[in-house]
């Protein structure tokens, strides 16, 4: 896969792209921002997004990599849902509630 990804190089650098916007979107997201800030947090991204494309050409696996961090987040958001839909929110502070 990775020699495929080195022979594709467009494709490499979209998927490296969009797996960042999807991490970013997911964990850092600040909340709502005006449309400029928008715009110019995405252009630092597409930058940031081509400089792991150069790692990932010089043969490093930063795909697989932010493939294994976005399944990662995935499971997390799951969790989260699935909790929240039982009724129980994480539990903190040793597992036992107070004044049951």
């Amino acid at each position: 896969m990775q020699q495929w990804f080195h022979d594709h190089p467009v494709i490499s650098y979209v998927v490296i792209l969009v797996l960042t916007i999807y991490i970013f979107n997911t964990v850092f997201r600040p909340g709502r921002l005006p449309i400029w800030k928008e715009v110019v947090l995405h252009l630092f991204m597409a930058g940031g997004a081509w400089l792991l494309w150069l790692l990932q050409h010089d043969r490093l696996p930063i795909i697989a990599c932010m493939g294994a961090a976005s399944i990662l987040v995935a499971i997390v958001r799951i969790r989260q849902r699935w909790f929240k839909r039982a009724g129980r929110g994480p539990s903190r502070g040793g597992g036992e509630r107070r004044g049951e």
